[in-house]
C-alpha cells in the first residue's frame, strides 16, 4: 500500500459517535503509537498493551476529549481491528472465544485472549519516517481536509520528497519484477513515463535514484538491476521507502523470483571479452535485516551459495577460460594441466580451480594460482559469502591465489573480474553465521 492510502485510511477511520458527538479514542491511540515509535520505545511491530501505551494514550486524549468522554484505552485496541491495518496476534487457544467478541469490557479480557496488536508491515515501516509521521498526524487530525500544496510541504526534505521516492521504487520493482522474469523491458521508456509524474526533475536526477535504490538494494543482502549501477549516497528516507515497498510486496517477489534453468553446459563465450579488468570500487556485504519482515524475502547472495548447480557451472566456465588463455599463450601443456580441484579432491580446499599463472605481458608461467570461483546471474555489484576456509586460505597463499567473480552469467555476455591475493584486500568481511558444537 502507498502512503496516499494510509493517510486516506488515517483521515476516514470509522469513529464511533453518539448524535454530533465523535470519540476521539482511536484517533488518541494511533496518535500514541506514533509517539512510541518517535520516541523509540516502540522499535518493532509488536504493540504490547500496557503502561507504556496507556500513558502515552492518555496524554493525547487529554488533548482531544471532550467533557463527556472517559479515557478507556482497552476500545481503540480491540475496535481498531476493524479499519484493516490493525491487527491482533492471539493467544493460543483463544481464537474461538475471541471470534465471539463484538467489545470488550476490561483489561483482563484484553490480556487473556491479544498477545499483542500490530500494523501492516508497510504502515509501520512509514511511521519510522518523521515527514511521514507528522503527515498522518495530521490526517487524523483533519480528516480530509489536507491540500495537495500542504501534504508536499509536509512530506518536503533536502532532495526527493517521500512521495517522489515512492513512486521512483514502484518504477524500478515493475522494471526489477520484468528483470527476473526474462521479459524485455525499455529503461528509457520507464525513465520517461516516471518524469511526467515528477515535477522538475530530469533524466539525470531519474537515473542516479535508480542507481541509489539498486545501492540499497545490495545493502539488504537483495538482488538489483544490473543496467542500474549501484550509488551508495543515497537518502536515509530512500532506504525506509523501498523497505516500506517491501514489506507490501514480499509474496510477489518470492513468486517471481525464481531460479531459472541454466543453458546446457559446455559454457562457450568469446574468451577475448570475458575478462573484465575493473574491480568494483565498493564491494558491500550483505546486511542482516533491520526488520523482522524482511527475512521473508529470499537472500540473492544466500540463495546463490546453496545452488550446486550454478557453482558447478561458474567453475566449468572459469577453467575453460583458464585453458583457452594458457593455449593462446602457448602453454598446451599447462592448459592440460589446469585442474577442475573441488572436482578431483572434493570440497573444502579454499579453492576451487589450480591452474597457471599468466603475466600482464600475456606469458604463462610454471607457477600455480589457486582460484575461488564465486558465481551469480545477477550484476557486477551482487554481494557474496566466502567461507572461513576460503578467507585463510588466500591469506595464507596471496601470492598464489585470486578470487574470479562471474556475473550475469545467466547472459550469453556473462563476464568476470579477478581479485588476486588477500580477500580482505579487496572487501570487507562481516561474519554471517557460528559453527555449533555439543563439545
Amino acid at each position: 500500500m502507498s502512503l496516499l492510502y494510509y493517510e486516506s485510511a488515517f483521515s476516514e477511520l470509522n469513529l464511533h459517535r453518539v448524535g454530533v458527538q465523535t470519540s476521539p479514542h482511536k484517533v488518541a491511540m494511533l496518535l500514541a503509537v506514533t509517539d512510541l515509535i518517535e520516541d523509540g520505545t516502540l522499535t518493532d511491530n509488536r504493540i504490547h498493551y500496557g503502561d507504556f501505551l496507556t500513558k502515552a494514550f492518555a496524554k493525547r486524549f487529554r488533548d482531544l476529549r471532550s467533557n463527556a468522554d472517559r479515557a478507556n484505552s482497552i476500545y481503540p485496541f480491540f475496535h481498531l481491528r476493524s479499519e484493516g491495518f490493525w491487527h491482533h496476534q492471539l493467544k493460543p487457544g483463544r481464537s474461538d472465544s475471541y471470534r465471539r467478541l463484538s467489545t470488550v469490557t476490561s483489561p483482563h479480557q484484553v490480556h487473556g485472549h491479544i498477545a499483542f496488536a500490530y500494523l501492516d508491515d508497510e504502515l509501520f515501516e512509514l511511521l519510522n519516517n518523521q515527514a511521514v509521521r507528522d503527515l498522518l498526524r495530521s490526517a487524523l487530525h483533519a480528516n480530509l481536509t489536507i491540500t495537495d500544496e500542504e501534504r508536499r510541504a509536509r512530506l518536503q526534505v533536502k532532495g526527493w520528497n517521500w512521495l517522489e521516492c515512492e513512486a521512483c521504487v514502484q518504477d524500478y520493482f515493475d522494471m526489477l519484477g520484468k528483470d527476473l522474469r526474462g521479459e524485455s523491458y525499455s529503461k528509457a521508456h520507464h525513465r520517461r513515463a516516471l518524469g511526467t509524474r515528477l515535477v522538475g526533475r530530469s533524466r539525470a536526477s531519474i537515473e542516479y535514484k535508480y542507481q541509489n535504490v539498486s545501492a540499497v538494494l545490495i545493502d539488504l543482502g537483495l538482488t538489483y538491476i544490473s543496467g542500474y549501477k549501484p550509488r551508495f549516497n543515497y537518502q536515509a528516507q530512500l532506504h525506509q521507502v523501498v523497505v516500506a515497498h517491501l514489506a507490501t510486496q514480499h509474496r510477489e517477489l518470492e513468486r517471481i523470483n525464481v531460479v531459472r534453468d541454466l543453458d546446457s553446459p559446455p559454457y562457450t563465450s568469446n574468451w577475448n571479452n570475458v575478462l573484465d579488468p575493473k574491480i568494483p570500487e565498493h564491494i558491500p556485504a550483505p546486511t542482516p535485516p533491520a526488520r523482522p519482515f524482511l527475512a521473508k524475502h529470499v537472500n540473492y547472495a544466500q540463495r546463490e551459495m546453496e545452488n550446486r548447480m550454478l557453482g558447478e557451472a561458474g567453475e566449468q566456465f572459469v577453467l575453460a577460460f583458464e585453458r583457452f588463455h594458457l593455449t593462446r599463450a602457448g602453454r598446451n601443456d599447462l592448459a592440460e594441466e589446469v585442474e577442475w580441484s573441488s572436482k578431483a579432491q572434493g570440497d573444502g580446499l579454499g579453492y576451487d580451480i589450480r591452474s597457471f599463472r599468466i603475466e600482464d605481458d600475456g606469458v604463462a608461467r610454471d607457477e600455480e594460482l589457486f582460484i575461488e570461483v564465486k558465481t551469480t546471474n545477477r550484476g557486477k555489484y551482487q554481494p557474496f559469502y566466502v567461507s572461513r576456509n576460503e578467507i585463510q586460505f588466500s591469506r595464507a597463499c596471496n601470492d598464489h591465489y585470486s578470487l574470479y567473480r562471474v556475473y550475469e552469467f545467466r547472459s550469453r555476455n556473462r563476464r568476470l573480474f579477478r581479485m588476486p591475493g588477500r580477500l580482505d584486500d579487496h572487501v570487507r568481511l562481516h561474519p554471517t553465521q557460528y559453527r555449533a558444537s555439543f563439545g
